[in-house]
């Protein structure tokens, strides 16, 4: 048996691996479990930083709904876009209050961790 650390997605997983010898049958196995907890997405910047705050992707997806629109108010925590992931709907809240500068994706987009979604100032 060999143990063996494989990362997916950014999530490690503790695996053994068994070298089979010629004319074996594979046994079943159970599903791996994670190692570790998955990293929280990094925290946009504070509101004042040029550009505004750039709500971005925790996790690779596909872009469900944008609740919002340009120039719209937000509060913190208020759900601002959805997000798809492993057949899981997540919704995406704005990092502080402000206003939509710009919008970044569109329905039915899909994107990567770290993605940017959308400005606010």
């Amino acid at each position: 048996m060999k143990n063996l650390r494989i990362t997916v997605n950014g999530v490690a997983y503790d695996v053994q691996v068994e070298e089979l010898g010629e004319g074996a049958a594979p046994a079943a196995v159970a599903a791996p479990a994670p190692a570790s907890a998955p990293k929280a997405a990094p925290k946009a910047a504070p509101a004042g930083v040029a550009g505004g705050t750039k709500v971005t992707a925790p996790m690779p997806g596909t872009i469900l709904a944008v609740n919002v629109s340009v120039g719209q108010k937000v509060e913190e925590g208020q759900a601002v876009a959805v997000l798809e992931a492993m057949k899981m709907e997540n919704e995406i809240p704005a990092p502080c209050a402000g206003t939509v500068a710009s919008i970044n994706v569109d329905k039915g987009a899909s994107v990567e961790t770290g993605a940017v979604l959308i400005t606010l100032s």
